[in-house]
């Protein structure tokens, strides 16, 4: 699948999951990942709190919140408490930051907090509905995660049978050229009983070719089944989320 597919794809299910609130949107289009387990700290959340305590930045805590709190169902008051007070804390930080700037008279500055105070007030406020979206959209990115996966697991494994079938084909090239070496060197009694032996081999080996290739194509036509499934699964999961 291509980035520029894998990125609409993202935003299509981001809008889906948000529906006419564009607020939420542009709040979750710039916390959610569309590679979460790349891009989000591998850091415990204790950790990630007590560093941000020192550094002033809690970005990495809340989207760590965000990733842990839509993957535990049975711990959500806990992480929307988390993440209010990450956000309450962000808030507060922010507000300090633009009064330094303010008091330096670097007014451009001290604006461009702005965004930061309202988008963390907003995820405070809406901590229950930041954790519903993030669910959803991380559940449906981790799916199709192991999909790529078993999917480039399948490629290597044709490439694999690629790989074999032109290493037998140049095998039995230079057989039937030792071959034709031996031969000259025979007796015309010992050449017409090789001739025979290697008709014979020939037709097995075509035999085994065949059903190398019968073999390769079974994986193709598995391929496309397995294509049409997830495709399948992917609206039915759709159809779940929306109710339609």
């Amino acid at each position: 699948m291509g980035a520029q597919k894998e990125a609409k794809r993202e935003q299509t299910l981001l809008e889906e999951l948000c529906g006419a609130d564009p607020l939420l949107y542009a709040l979750l289009s710039s916390y959610l990942y569309r590679t979460p387990l790349a891009a989000i700290s591998a850091k415990d959340l204790d950790t990630l709190i007590q560093e941000a305590e020192v550094s002033g930045n809690f970005r990495p805590a809340i989207d760590k919140a965000i990733f842990e709190g839509s993957q535990s169902p049975g711990e959500r008051g806990r992480y929307v408490e988390v993440i209010r007070n990450l956000a309450s804390k962000t808030i507060d930080a922010a507000e300090q930051a633009k009064e330094r700037q303010e008091e330096e008279g670097h007014t451009e500055r001290a604006a461009s907090f702005d965004r930061r105070i309202e988008d963390h007030r907003l995820m405070s406020e809406r901590a229950d509905e930041v954790l519903d979206v993030a669910a959803k959209f991380y559940g449906e990115r981790l799916v199709e995660r192991g999909e790529n996966a078993e999917r480039e697991a399948r490629q290597g494994e044709r490439k694999q049978l690629e790989r074999e079938e032109r290493a037998i084909t140049k095998r039995e090239e230079r057989d039937r050229d030792a071959g034709r070496e031996e031969r000259r060197k025979m007796t015309r009694g010992e050449r017409r009983q090789a001739k025979k032996q290697e008709k014979l081999e020939a037709v097995a080996a075509e035999g085994r070719r065949r059903a190398r290739e019968e073999e390769r194509a079974e994986a193709a036509r598995e391929e496309k089944r397995i294509r049409e499934r997830e495709e399948e699964d992917r609206e039915a999961r759709r159809k779940d989320r929306t109710g339609n």
